[in-house]
């Protein structure tokens, strides 16, 4: 029997959905999902393996115009999807007109490997502008297959993958065969905890954070984390604490709540809150997060 192997890369602009395509692909909630931009900072392999086909997904960060350092890394792993893609998936959502930057515009319209539009969030469309819509799509984009599809509601989220896997090459697996994602444990808490900061905290906060997880000890029953959250200034230190440490407390207990869910198992979770001056230009510092460009 032949077997079929490839890379499949899901770039657009932020917000047009492409974590929760990728979840419901994997059928598991590797990508964080919020309401707010730049929620993704890094790309993340999802596998799906089946008896004759593995599919290695790429969620990566919203296409921006970078405003510093973290931000040119972040958009650094968009540009690698184009690099190793067997297929490409532009993804779009209902009302969107164009792609930020123009250059990633060009080498998907330019693009020798197979091409899927996906018109998400058509739920909250009627059927004359979607109809407007797919022509406009597939006028700007005529080499590429378009699907409407709604990522949330999972509709025709089955029919591209279907399709996605006729388009593969033939070729062995290039990940074990019970492996699900490309990212260690520590990793999944730390988007864990960030994805609480995203919901809980407003303007820059969010933006200004990042996760280190220095310890993580897995045991029969239980798994137990200290994790230490990164701020840039003594001020958004204070916020992320809150009065009496309860904001603090919030972001724990809810991320305990996930990640047990996520591992099966019991946590106990450690939350400490250091400032880390202006760390998101520094390159020593983006480096050590992982942010290799």
């Amino acid at each position: 029997m032949s077997h079929k192997a490839g890379f499949v890369n899901i770039i657009g602009n932020p917000n047009v959905g492409k974590s929760t395509l990728m979840n419901a692909f994997v059928g598991e909630r590797l990508s964080i999902i919020t309401s707010k931009a730049q929620t993704t900072r890094h790309r993340i392999l999802g596998i799906v393996n089946g008896e004759d086909f593995q599919v290695i997904l790429s969620d990566t960060p919203g296409i921006i115009k970078p405003a510093y350092e973290l931000q040119e890394s972040m958009m650094g792993f968009v540009k690698s999807a184009f690099e190793d893609a067997d297929v490409l998936i532009y993804m779009v959502e209902i009302g969107e007109k164009e792609l930020k930057d123009e250059a990633f515009f060009n080498k998907i319209t330019n693009a020798k490997i197979p091409v899927f539009l996906l018109l998400n969030k058509i739920d909250q469309s009627n059927q004359e502008q979607l109809e407007e819509q797919v022509q406009f799509w597939a006028e700007k984009v005529p080499n590429a297959e378009l699907y409407p599809i709604s990522a949330l509601e999972n509709f025709n989220v089955k029919e591209v993958f279907a399709r996605i896997i006729e388009l593969l090459p033939d070729s062995p697996p290039f990940y074990p065969k019970d492996q699900l994602t490309d990212k260690p444990e520590r990793f999944f808490v730390n988007e864990a905890i960030r994805e609480k900061i995203l919901m809980h905290y407003k303007k820059e906060i969010p933006y200004s954070v990042e996760v280190e997880t220095e310890e993580f000890f897995e045991d029969e029953k239980i798994i137990r984390i200290r994790s230490v959250i990164m701020v840039e200034r003594d001020s958004q230190k204070g916020i992320v604490i809150g009065h009496k440490g309860a904001a603090l407390k919030r972001v724990g207990v809810e991320a305990r709540k996930e990640l047990e869910k996520f591992f099966g198992k019991q946590i106990h979770i450690e939350l400490y809150v250091k400032v880390n001056k202006n760390w998101r230009n520094n390159e020593r510092q983006l480096k050590r997060f992982g942010y290799n460009r």
